[in-house]
């Protein structure tokens, strides 16, 4: 077998393979020999028939895989006897093959960079560090004891208002005729919930009890019944009682419905879900410091290959919030071929960190643990509750699926390395530093800037 190298590009190498014609022949006597050693061919035993015999019936079947069998030896060849890195799977063209005759075809493929990590050591970070505080635990309190409230009569005499219940007996009528679905007795409902047709609870506000009342709404145009979509209605509704809800009352007692000993028990567990939430956003701020800075420390080439087809996921998804109307308003004053230059410049640096993070893993021999990847495998599994036995059965029966789940956790691992090595300072600061965005001007945390398609592109 003989590979001569015809072009050299940057990363683009070009290989022409030639396999001798002998070699074709032993590759396909040696497949015929197996499968004669099965075949059933009358008036010979599995393994006694001859070649010739083989040759004619089985032959043109066999001469495909041999050839697949002598391209893929060829190309394979052309990498180790070069010592090639490849980006991405070669693209292999048979130019010349007559029966008889040797096997001609052509590689081309593109590789990984060669380059230096830079060193991680020199790379300064400040860590974002903020505590709980006492209004944030006093709001979590109160929103856990409206989850755990009770409802009661409401003695004096007033009509209803946002956040009641309210007991009701309703008959909903298209036209003259009332529909299926749209009766019941004793229902109830509160106000202000959103839980019936958009207009309906709205009607109710400032009702009293005893009142009888003709509720005038219209249902969406995309409601499930289409007999009703798009249909004005009329709901005949009688009030028959007003109730308010009643929040359990913040104290020990339950504390104990929470399986914890008592109200300043709670308070804690409280700051520290706070806390490792907070935590978990430094984390995320902390790791793209960490890129940009990666990114700044290093411009090897990139494989173009790799760099359009990261471009062609990135670019979809800007075509999708086009389509819906969401896309930045930074980016609609731009032309296409500038958006298309600025996107192929946040495709070449995702595919430049993917290569460094990559990289940095093998020269130091980060591995994922089947422990992490159990972990991985277990928070999966929560994302889908009543359905975690599917999703253990999906990734078992698929292993693409959980190459794909290691992909990311190889990433912080990695990640996790370079930190190690970086110098990292602890800055005590405040939820709305926290909640900043980066590249947004100072904004009130509780309206958070909501981050741009590009923005999310980088960090991807």
């Amino acid at each position: 077998m003989q590979v001569t190298e015809t072009n050299v590009d940057g990363l683009k190498r070009s290989y022409k393979v030639t396999v001798p014609a002998g070699q074709i022949e032993t590759l396909l006597v040696g497949r015929l020999t197996e499968v004669g050693k099965q075949a059933k061919v009358p008036g010979f035993r599995p393994g006694k028939i001859p070649m010739p015999i083989l040759r004619k019936k089985y032959g043109s079947s066999v001469m495909s895989e041999v050839l697949e069998q002598a391209v893929n030896q060829g190309a394979n060849q052309a990498v180790s006897e070069n010592n090639l890195k490849l980006a991405m799977r070669p693209n292999i063209e048979v130019t010349s093959f007559a029966e008889g005759g040797d096997l001609e075809f052509t590689v081309a493929l593109e590789t990984l960079p060669e380059f230096t990590p830079m060193d991680f050591k020199s790379i300064s970070l400040e860590r974002l560090k903020v505590e709980a505080q006492e209004s944030e635990i006093a709001e979590a309190l109160e929103q856990f004891a409206q989850s755990r409230s009770t409802s009661e009569a409401v003695t004096e005499d007033r009509p209803s208002q946002s956040g009641d219940i309210v007991v009701i007996d309703f008959m909903g009528k298209l036209g003259d005729e009332a529909f299926q679905g749209g009766t019941a007795e004793g229902y109830e409902l509160e106000l202000g919930s959103n839980t019936f047709i958009p207009g309906f609870e709205e009607q109710l506000i400032g009702a009293k009890v005893g009142a009888e009342i003709k509720v005038n709404v219209t249902f969406p145009e995309a409601y499930q019944n289409a007999k009703l979509a798009g249909q004005p209605v009329v709901f005949e509704v009688k009030l028959h009682a007003i109730k308010k809800k009643v929040p359990a009352k913040i104290d020990d007692e339950m504390a104990k419905t929470m399986g914890l000993e008592n109200l300043d028990a709670v308070k804690n567990a409280i700051k520290e879900q706070i806390e490792r939430d907070y935590e978990r956003l430094a984390r995320m701020k902390l790791k793209r410091a960490l890129l940009d800075k990666l990114a700044d420390g290093h411009d090897f080439p990139v494989p173009a290959g790799l760099q359009d087809s990261e471009f062609q996921a990135i670019w979809k998804q800007i075509e999708d919030a086009k389509a819906k109307d969401q896309l930045d308003e930074a980016d609609k004053a731009k032309s296409e071929d500038e958006l298309k230059a600025e996107y192929q410049a946040i495709a070449a640096r995702r595919v430049r960190l993917g290569i460094l993070l990559a990289e940095v893993g093998r020269l130091n021999n980060v591995q994922i643990q089947q422990d992490d990847l159990n972990r991985a495998l277990v928070a999966e599994a929560r994302r889908f509750p009543g359905q975690e036995a599917m999703v253990f059965k999906y990734y078992r029966e698929n292993p693409d699926a959980i190459e794909a789940l290691k992909a990311p956790l190889l990433e912080e691992k990695v990640v996790d390395f370079i930190l190690e090595l970086a110098q990292i300072s602890d800055k005590p600061s405040s939820r709305d530093e926290l909640m900043q965005d980066d590249d947004a001007p100072a904004q009130s945390a509780d309206k958070p800037k909501k981050k741009t398609a590009k923005k999310k592109a980088e960090e991807a």
